[in-house]
């Protein structure tokens, strides 16, 4: 499943033979009218979830290439979303270039909460595991947490050391430890309940654009614009705030 510039969605085969064609097996279903920053399949193979610089994001049905729902509410690009992590996935979160964060119901295309107490792009937005809260990170150099239950943010993740911005966050397995990938090439380890920072990551030798925490929770993956990919364990995180720690 691919986003891009192009204004399209589309999806290729995770399996076909080596003789086959890949561009000829490629399938585009959601078309927007400006770029798409995000997608996503939903629960169901069979549907998948878009945001797009035309401050939309969108439902489709993967045969038929249909929209099935569109979801309008944010004043400028949409740059990111994530699905609710129960099994129902009836709601997803999306945030943007007009600072707010947006809770959808998928069914009725409507916004059941907004956030908005970034001071800038909201760049990234990861559900916590259980599906009662959410994490953004911003280009105003902090990440946030807000409590869907009690429908207000409950935490500030930063530091006056740093300056650039978030553009990628995600928790550990337990929703303990929140990553958060910066524009300064740095990954910041959050302690999600005390607020504070318990390690500083860096190798990248560009900005970092995307991380994932494994499905098991023993490692986790980074992407940056220095064109590599790198998975560090879980165990590795906590020497180096011992030693890199700043203040």
């Amino acid at each position: 499943l691919t986003s891009g510039l192009d204004n399209k969605c589309s999806v290729y085969p995770l399996t076909f033979d080596k003789n086959e064609n890949m561009a000829a097996k490629k399938k585009s279903v959601a078309m927007h009218t400006n770029y798409l920053s995000a997608c996503s399949f939903t629960n169901s193979d069979m549907q998948i979830l878009t945001a797009s610089g035309d401050g939309t994001c969108a439902l489709w049905d993967v045969e038929s290439g249909q929209l099935l729902q569109s979801f309008h509410g944010h004043g400028a690009d949409v740059l990111c979303l994530d699905l609710a992590p129960s099994e129902t996935g009836n709601t997803f979160v999306s945030g943007g270039c007009d600072k707010k964060a947006m809770v959808w119901d998928m069914r009725s295309g409507q916004c059941v909460q907004a956030f908005e107490t970034h001071e800038s792009d909201i760049n990234s937005v990861r559900y916590y595991p259980s599906g009662d809260a959410f994490a953004s990170g911003s280009d105003d150099a902090t990440c946030r947490l807000y409590d869907l239950r009690a429908d207000r943010e409950v935490a500030i993740y930063s530091k006056e050391s740093i300056i650039f911005g978030a553009s990628s966050v995600d928790f550990s397995l337990s929703g303990r430890l929140l990553f958060a990938g910066y524009n300064d090439y740095t990954i910041n380890v959050w302690d999600v309940l005390k607020g504070s920072r318990v390690s500083i990551l860096f190798g990248h030798e560009n900005r970092v654009s995307t991380l994932r925490v494994s499905p098991d929770g023993t490692a986790f993956c980074s992407g940056s614009w220095d064109h590599t990919l790198r998975v560090r364990g879980m165990v590795f995180c906590f020497p180096v705030c011992e030693r890199r720690e700043d203040g």
